[in-house]
This record gives structure tokens, sequence and C-alpha cells, in this order.
């Protein structure tokens, strides 16, 4: 990376996205965001990126997808390029939930809204059936004793939600998976052709089956989770070396911090998150 003008590559951007970077997402909504699906590989030349940086990317996507993008990211590397991920921390969400459920099992109930926080944590994002799910319903909630420690796990995204303007990166980077490439009212006319058809041919309960499939597929369901072995295990069966779990604010890429993707104004901007980096050899 000894180029004054590194080449910088932020896969599934969201709302987080800096101008020194190449932006990617599959939906644009800025200036600064090229719209492509990312099942269809990165759009670009073999070697031609110094750094590579993904953030709750890859806990949306089936294992073949995961393995299918990190062959991609490898490919449009240069030699010694760094690839950087953060995805949701499996081991620190499990310790927590432990920790709390031995407190209350021990009878501290003023743990038991953390405990049921962990469990949310743990599962909602897998198994719920329509947008935010029972997460959702708990930071709307009139009565939330745990503030704290809500915002101490997932950080500026309980504080935009309680200010009613969740940025667009807190949804999947597949929340629109389903519109491909087509328009989306098309898309949108070709989903409620569908359901007045389930619903008039297979009743009331093929209708919600239908619905909940149509949720599922969008992207905001987790399907599946790592923490650092797996990780690690990922990177490196893709020819990367020099794996390390690093902090936040730690990264081999020069003047990381200055473009405030992981951490905004001195706080963290996803606290659950595991942060990993390695090299292209």
């Amino acid at each position: 990376m000894g180029s004054q003008f590194p080449q910088l590559l932020n896969v599934g951007c969201g709302a987080t996205c800096h101008p020194a970077w190449t932006n990617i997402d599959l939906v644009s909504g800025s200036p600064d965001v090229i719209a492509h699906d990312l099942r269809k590989g990165l759009p670009y030349p073999d070697q031609c990126f110094d750094a590579c940086y993904s953030s709750h990317v890859l806990e949306h996507l089936e294992q073949e997808e995961s393995e299918r993008l990190l062959r991609e990211c490898w490919r449009i590397l240069k030699p010694g390029g760094v690839i950087r991920l953060s995805v949701p921390d499996l081991e620190a969400i499990v310790r927590a939930y432990l920790k709390a459920l031995d407190e209350v099992a021990l009878g501290n109930t003023q743990r038991e809204a953390d405990y049921d926080w962990m469990m949310l944590e743990l599962f909602d994002q897998m198994v719920r059936s329509r947008p935010g799910g029972k997460m959702a319903d708990r930071l709307s909630s009139q009565w939330i004793p745990n503030k704290d420690f809500i915002v101490s796990r997932i950080g500026l995204a309980a504080e935009h939600y309680w200010r009613g303007n969740a940025p667009g990166d807190e949804k999947s980077v597949f929340n629109r998976l389903r519109e491909k490439n087509m328009p989306w009212f098309m898309t949108r006319v070709r989903n409620d052709i569908a359901r007045i058809l389930a619903r008039l041919v297979a009743g009331k309960k093929a209708f919600q089956a239908f619905d909940e499939g149509l949720f599922r597929h969008s992207g905001e369901i987790h399907k599946w989770m790592y923490d650092h072995y797996s990780l690690n295990r990922l990177l490196t069966r893709h020819g990367f070396v020099e794996t390390a779990v690093c902090k936040a604010g730690v990264s081999r890429i020069p003047s990381y911090n200055g473009y405030e993707l992981d951490v905004v104004r001195g706080r963290v901007r996803k606290p659950d998150s595991l942060f990993m980096e390695a090299i292209r050899p």
C-alpha cells in the first residue's frame, strides 16, 4: 500500500461509506454507492485494490455464498492487500448470555432484562418472520429497564432506533435481494399478484407462508454466525495469511480510523462485532 492514493473497496457498505473508498452495495441510496448484486461477483479486475472491507454482510449469506464472496475478495486484492471483516461475534454473544443466565439463576432479578435481550441476540434474527422481529418490539417498548446494557451491546443502532431515524445499514445489505435487477415497482406488482393468487388458490395459511417466505429471503435474516475460530478458518481456506483479531480502532489499513467506518466520533459503531484482518500473499 505504498501508493499515495490507495485503492479501497467497501463491500456491502449500506449507509456507512466514505468518498475515499469505492462503495458497493445491492441498492444505492447515494451517489457515492455503486449498485451491484454481490452474488454475481465483484465487478473489478484482478489485483486492483489495496484493501477490502466488509461489515455485517457474511452473516446474511448462505455459507456457500460467503465462500464465493471471499474468493472474489482474494481475487481483486493486490498481493499484500488487506481484507478486514466485521461480523456479529458469536462467542461474545454466547458468553454474555451465559453470564446473564448464571446471575438470574442465582436470583439476581435485576439481570433478567439483560438475559432476555441476550436471548434475542442469539435467536431473533435467525427465526423472525417479520421486519424487526421481537428485537424491534423490545426496542419500541414504553419501558426499557436496561437501555445502557442494550447500547453496550448494539451501540449506535439502538440510539438511532430510539430517535426514529435508523440508518439504512441497520438492515442487511441484501434487504432487497428479491428485486434482483428488476425495477422496484415491477417486483412489487409481481409479488402482490402472487400473494393474491396464494390467498385465492390455497387459503389463508398458504398466504401467510408465502409472505413469511418472501420476508425470509429479503436479506434481513441471519443465515450463519461466526466466532474467531470459524472466521479465521474461512479466511485461511481461501488463501489469506497473517489473520488476526483486532479492535474496532486498530487496523493494518493506513489512516483507517479517519474513515469512521467502525469508530464514529470516538464510539464503536457496532460493539457486538468481531473484527478480523488478513493479508493476501
